[in-house]
């Protein structure tokens, strides 16, 4: 496959190495500071997966250097999202088709209406990964899934065809028939995980030496859950209990890269997160107090700079 990633932060750049390692032509379409620094250190995965240093890494400032492409990987922050609608615009009319892998829901409808149902995959992924000081990818969990599915009829075989490139590829790539819920899933759990170790400033296993904090993660997950079923998506009381089993697992030092943005002086994606649960709930008058309060909580640091 023709793979461009736009968007190449850890996340983005992880997943198109893994394709390249297997392959397929990757294509890291960036901004002016991120290709300065590709070009001047490479770009290895430092990962528990297995380390992979990028031979012959392709970097693109502008669509316009790009003649064709079968997909595009958007691996922006939900804070990007807008700026990268011409771009995705006139890759898309170039036959490409999008498959965003952004935290929260409301980029799917812009992404819809701005490309057209028929370019937007759903999808979404679960991993833990940042960037060191030389732009090199920190891949600090043991999971590095993938999952898409179609939202239109007509993505059927470009979603196999992205399930062949992911079975080849040192990741766990899953295509699945019901990509709305599990996108909501995903949800629902990232708005607990980046909510409460963000808020806390600390990582997971300090926050479940504390009950009483711990807790405040499982009452989001509920939130989040009645949020979904107002939105017609049926998670169950059973997926909430599997996301907070999946918190009191991970280890100790684990936190989510809202909190590593939080840690790094960086911008927080909290309008798009929490922020986005509490426009959603508007709409059905739902009160979401934990969410809100969570949100508050962080919203001081939200483009915060060192």
């Amino acid at each position: 496959m023709k793979i461009v990633v736009l968007g190449a932060g850890a996340l983005g750049a992880y997943y198109g190495a893994r394709w390249q390692e297997t392959g397929h032509e990757v294509i890291n379409l960036v901004r002016e500071g991120r290709a300065d620094q590709l070009r001047t250190h490479g770009l290895t995965l430092h990962s528990k997966m297995g380390n992979y240093e990028v031979p012959n890494l392709t970097i693109a400032e502008s669509p316009e250097e790009i003649q064709e492409a079968d997909l595009v990987f958007l691996s922006v922050k939900g804070y990007h999202l807008r700026g990268t609608i011409p771009w995705l615009k006139e890759l898309v009319q170039k036959g490409a088709k999008v498959l965003p892998v952004l935290n929260g829901v409301e980029h799917l409808p812009i992404l819809q209406k701005e490309l057209g149902e028929e370019a937007v995959i759903g999808g979404l992924a679960y991993i833990i990964a940042t960037l060191d000081e030389n732009g090199h990818v920190q891949h600090t969990s043991t999971f590095h899934d993938l999952v898409f599915g179609p939202l239109h009829p007509s993505q059927q075989q470009i979603c196999e065809e992205i399930g062949i490139a992911c079975n080849q590829a040192n990741m766990d790539g899953k295509q699945s028939a019901n990509i709305l819920e599990e996108i909501w899933n995903k949800y629902m759990f990232i708005t607990a995980f980046s909510g409460i170790t963000t808020a806390t400033n600390l990582p997971i296993g300090d926050v479940r030496q504390y009950p009483e904090t711990f807790i405040i993660s499982k009452k989001i997950l509920q939130e989040m859950k009645t949020l979904a079923n107002a939105h017609h998506i049926q998670l169950t009381d059973e997926q909430v209990e599997n996301a907070f089993e999946k918190l009191n697992g991970f280890d100790h030092e684990m936190t989510s890269s809202m909190h590593q943005d939080r840690r790094k002086g960086l911008p927080l994606e909290v309008e798009h997160l929490h922020g986005g649960a509490l426009r959603l709930a508007e709409e059905h008058e739902l009160p979401l107090p934990y969410i809100q309060t969570i949100h508050a909580m962080i919203k001081p640091f939200e483009s915060y700079q060192k």
